[in-house]
C-alpha cells in the first residue's frame, strides 16, 4: 500500500469544473479510528454547497460524507472492525469526511457491516440519505402505524429512501413528484402520488399527520396548510426554515428543521431495513472518480431520481 492517494480536490469556490482529481498523502487511522479503502462514495446537495460556498464555515474542505468500502486497517483500541471487513457509513458528519478519496479514515464506531444484500454503490447511496429520512421521520417525527406521511420531491436521493421509511413503519405514504416518476413512486410503496406541476399538494389529499420537506421556500408555509391539527412539519432544506416553528405554533401545529449527524444506531436500524427487504436505493448514476465535476452537474439539476455515486473501482 503506498502512501499517496487519488483524491478530489478544489482551488477555489465555484461550479463542478472547479473539482479535480489530485495526489494527496493517504490517511493513518488514529486511535478508535479505522482506514477505509473507499470502493464507492455517495453524492448529496450538501457536497454541492460545499463545493460551490464552502458551506457555513466558508472553507474549502475535502467532499464527500458518504462510503462504501473495505477495513485496510485499523488503530489503537479498536474491537468491532478488523481488516478486510466491508463496511458502509457517514462517519464524522457534520465534521468533514472527504470520501471523495480512495482511502478514508473513520471512527470505527461510526461505520457498520455492509448488508451482504447491497453492492458497494447501492451500499454507498443509503448513509447521508437515509439517515436524514430515518431521523426526520423516526427519531424527530416518531412516525407511528397508521398516520398519514406526504414527502416532497419523493423520488429524490432522500425522498425515495424517506416513502421506504416511512412505509416501513406502517404509515400511509403521499408522495409528490412529476407523473413521470409516480409508478416508482408506487413500486417504493407510496399509496398516493401528487403531480405536484398540476396540482396544489395541500389539497390534493386529506390533511395529514407529518410532512417531510426538502425543498423549501414556499413549501414550508404552504406545508403547514396540509397538516391536520397537532401535525408535524420536518425541514430539510435550510436552517432559515427553523423561523416555521413560530408559524405552526399558534395554528396547533410543530415545525422544525433537522440536520442529519452521525449515527451508528440509526444505521444499523438501516441495515436492517435493508436485511428485511424494506428498503433499497435507487441508482440515478453511477460515475468514475475522474468524472466527479459530470457527477456535480447532474446533481445540481436537482432532478436525479435516487442517488448519484462515484466508482472508486473497476
Amino acid at each position: 500500500m503506498g502512501k499517496t492517494m487519488r483524491a478530489i480536490g478544489q482551488d477555489t469556490f465555484g461550479g463542478p469544473e472547479v473539482l479535480k482529481v489530485v495526489e494527496t498523502e493517504r490517511p493513518e487511522p488514529a486511535v478508535a479510528e479505522v482506514l477505509v479503502r473507499v470502493h464507492a462514495a455517495g453524492v448529496n446537495p450538501t457536497d454541492s454547497w460545499h463545493r460551490a460556498t464552502g458551506g457555513l464555515a466558508g472553507e474549502i474542505v475535502p467532499l464527500g460524507w458518504d462510503l462504501s468500502g473495505v477495513v485496510e486497517a485499523v488503530g489503537l483500541g479498536v474491537t468491532t472492525l478488523a481488516p478486510g471487513d466491508e463496511v458502509f457509513g457517514m462517519p464524522r458528519h457534520p465534521v468533514p469526511a472527504g470520501t471523495y478519496a480512495e482511502y478514508v479514515t473513520s471512527p470505527a464506531r461510526h461505520l457498520v457491516r455492509k448488508p451482504a444484500a447491497l453492492s458497494h454503490v447501492e451500499a454507498a447511496a443509503l448513509p447521508l440519505a437515509a439517515l436524514t429520512a430515518w431521523q426526520a421521520l423516526v427519531d424527530t417525527a416518531d412516525v407511528r402505524p397508521g398516520q398519514r406521511v406526504l414527502v416532497h420531491a419523493a423520488a429524490g436521493g432522500v425522498g425515495h429512501l424517506a416513502v421506504q421509511i416511512a412505509k416501513a413503519r406502517g404509515a400511509h405514504v403521499i408522495g409528490t413528484a412529476r407523473a413521470a416518476k409516480h409508478d416508482l413512486l408506487r413500486a417504493w410503496g407510496a399509496d398516493e402520488v401528487v403531480d405536484y406541476t398540476r396540482t396544489e399538494f395541500e389539497t390534493a389529499t386529506a390533511p395529514v399527520d407529518v410532512v417531510l420537506d426538502t425543498i423549501g421556500g414556499e413549501y414550508g408555509p404552504r406545508s403547514l396548510k396540509a397538516l391536520r391539527p397537532g401535525g408535524f412539519l420536518v425541514s430539510l432544506a435550510s436552517p432559515a426554515e427553523a423561523h416555521l416553528a413560530e408559524r405552526a405554533r399558534p395554528l396547533g401545529l410543530r415545525a422544525a428543521f433537522m440536520a442529519v449527524e452521525a449515527d451508528p444506531a440509526g444505521m444499523r436500524e438501516i441495515a436492517a431495513l435493508v436485511g428485511a427487504g424494506r428498503l433499497r436505493p435507487a441508482i440515478d448514476a453511477v460515475l468514475p472518480l475522474e468524472r466527479v465535476a459530470e457527477a456535480h452537474e447532474r446533481a445540481d439539476t436537482r432532478r436525479t431520481t435516487g442517488k448519484i455515486v462515484l466508482s472508486l473501482t473497476d
